[in-house]
Formats: structure tokens, C-alpha cells, sequence
């Protein structure tokens, strides 16, 4: 009788699939509406829109599903996101994940503002998050290779509480206390990375 058991949970468990896995080819056809502003490949061309190239698939999840409920806002995405279900998010997500990082547009011209960025970062314990490459993992973002204009606009919305809501309660508190000299310093670290 054990056995008998054993068979038809072995027989139930191959004939119904566990979860539906994402469709990355779904999500690079639902990614043409974002190609507009978030670029070819998931790599912005446009000053203050982020690229999302290789950022980690939760993050960009939970990003959409922010917008989506209207913690974070903003005047673009508002409308795209409505039309957004689930799996749709799910393919996004794991489309943008699978994409290769964006490259530092320029050489770094200015190191000493990187050291002082990297300086910033060991400080504020980045790593400890955005892991030590800084590409970031599971439900926080890559933020190796940003655009920096972007990382210095994101980063003064956590300092003003302008930005904030789910797990971004963290950003929050470090960049209150970032000054503005090390903000635009770990922009620039960052992006050129």
C-alpha cells in the first residue's frame, strides 16, 4: 500500500508542474513598451531613466509592482504599469535579468572623485546590500554601470523622503545622512565602475 502511495504522488507530482516559470521571449516582447525610455537591451539613453540591463530579476519585480500600486510614482511608468498583470512582471523581471550590464559610457575622468566615492561606499557598507561588485541580488538593485546622473537623482529622492516604500527603508536611512559632496562621489564611483 506504501508503495502504491509512493507511485501516484511520484505520478501527480510529474504531471502538474510546481510553478509556472517565466517566459524571457515574452518578456523581451512586453519590454517594447520600455525601449522608448529604458533603451535598446535594457540601457538607457536618456538622462535620469535608469538602465535595467542585468538588474536582478526580484528588483525589477518588485519595482513594477511598486509603480503598479502606486507606492512609487511616476508620471511615465503610471500607465504603462496598469497594464501590467502578474505574469507579465514575472517575464519582465526575468527578461532584464538575463540581459548583459551596461558598460561605463566614458572613461573615468575624474579618479580622485571615485576614490572618494568608493570611500563613501566602504563607509556607508554598500556592499553589505548591493553586494561587493555592487550588481546587486534578489530584490536590490545593480547599481554597478548606472547611469550617473540617475544615481545621483535616486539618491537625493532617498535623502528627502521622496522616494521610499517597501524594502527601500534602507536607502533611506543611509542617504539621509549622505552630503551632497558624497552623493555626486558615489554617483560617480559607481557609474564607472
Amino acid at each position: 500500500m506504501r508503495s502504491a502511495l509512493m507511485g501516484s504522488l511520484l505520478a501527480l507530482m510529474i504531471c502538474v508542474p510546481l510553478a509556472h516559470a517565466a517566459d524571457i521571449a515574452a518578456g523581451k516582447a512586453k519590454a517594447e513598451l520600455c525601449v522608448g525610455c529604458h533603451g535598446e537591451g535594457g540601457i538607457s539613453q536618456i538622462e535620469n531613466t535608469p538602465s535595467l540591463a542585468a538588474q536582478p530579476d526580484q528588483f525589477i519585480q518588485w519595482q513594477l509592482v511598486f509603480f503598479r500600486a502606486g507606492t512609487r510614482k511616476n508620471e511615465q511608468m503610471q500607465p504603462i504599469v496598469e497594464q501590467l498583470n502578474n505574469e507579465d512582471i514575472r517575464n519582465l523581471g526575468a527578461y532584464y535579468a538575463s540581459l548583459e550590464p551596461p558598460k561605463a559610457s566614458k572613461p573615468d575622468d575624474n579618479p580622485d572623485l571615485s576614490k572618494k566615492g568608493a570611500q563613501a561606499a566602504a563607509g556607508r557598507r554598500c556592499a553589505s546590500c548591493h553586494t561587493d561588485s555592487y550588481a546587486g541580488t534578489k530584490g536590490v538593485a545593480r547599481v554597478a554601470g548606472q547611469r550617473e546622473e540617475y544615481l545621483v537623482k535616486a539618491l537625493r529622492e532617498y535623502k528627502s523622503g521622496v522616494r521610499s516604500g517597501g524594502a527601500m527603508a534602507a536607502m533611506t536611512d543611509v542617504a539621509y545622512s549622505l552630503s551632497e559632496e558624497e552623493i555626486e562621489a558615489l554617483a560617480h564611483y559607481l557609474a564607472h565602475l
